[in-house]
């Protein structure tokens, strides 16, 4: 497993970080602005070196070895030039993605098995201790979004998790924002997706997704990952598509 894992490339380590999160070789391909013909020559690559048939084993053995939080996406983000295009499409980069914070939910593992969709999901109604809970974490997801739709980044991010300020600067966090949240305008509508638990280390991890409608991308989804910090939901993950 050690020599298999050092012999991964970065792009195919973040890869199978994506697939443990749950995401398939299309959605990981939209994620990272990639053809999905790319992300399938980066999982069979992986799938030789780490020497098993399954990507879905492979994202598990580099979360086993990996043992937590990876890489944050944002450093390509807020570091890389924002004119980089794809492997295989120079100069595409695809416009609207928005991947940051400390945390990112892709060092969660296979045992995304054990998602536990909520009431939001029409999947039957929570016990009242999960119900408060989904109140409490839909709250502080949506008080934090509002920061960003005021353009108020020093409070958006002086309100976010340890793992997300730790893992970014003000400066960047507001240059990441600008480029990114500003052109989609206002806020027309946010209407709540799912409410998800992630089973995974050290305490697991709320993921609240919104279908949003701004002024200038009506079809927008947000997806807000949080942890619990002293008795309260912090942010320390967001991607808009």
């Amino acid at each position: 497993m050690a020599e298999g894992y050092d012999a991964l490339t970065e792009k195919e380590k973040e890869t199978l970080r994506l697939m443990a999160r749950g995401h398939d070789a299309k959605s990981a391909a939209s994620a990272l602005s990639r053809s999905v013909h790319t992300i399938n020559e980066r999982l069979r690559g992986a799938r030789r070196k780490l020497a098993v048939t399954s990507s879905r084993e492979a994202a598990r053995l580099v979360l086993d070895r990996e043992g937590g939080p990876h890489e944050n996406f944002a450093d390509k983000d807020l570091g890389g030039d924002p004119r980089a295009g794809s492997d295989d499409q120079p100069g595409s980069r695809r416009k609207g993605a928005w991947l940051i914070g400390g945390i990112l939910m892709s060092v969660l593992t296979a045992a995304l098995l054990l998602f536990t969709p909520l009431a939001s999901d029409g999947a039957g109604s929570p016990d009242a201790e999960t119900a408060a809970r989904d109140a409490a974490v839909e709250s502080a997801a949506r008080s934090w979004l509002v920061l960003g739709d005021a353009g108020n980044w020093q409070a958006s991010y002086d309100a976010a998790g340890d793992s997300f300020r730790s893992a970014n600067s003000v400066a960047g966090w507001a240059a990441a924002s600008e480029q990114a949240r500003v052109p989609l305008g206002a806020v027309v509508a946010r209407n709540l997706a799912t409410i998800r638990y992630l089973n995974a280390p050290p305490h697991g991890y709320q993921e609240v997704t919104f279908h949003t409608r701004f002024a200038n991308k009506p079809d927008a989804m947000e997806t807000v990952t949080l942890v619990k910090e002293d008795g309260q939901w912090k942010v320390v993950g967001i991607l808009i598509d």
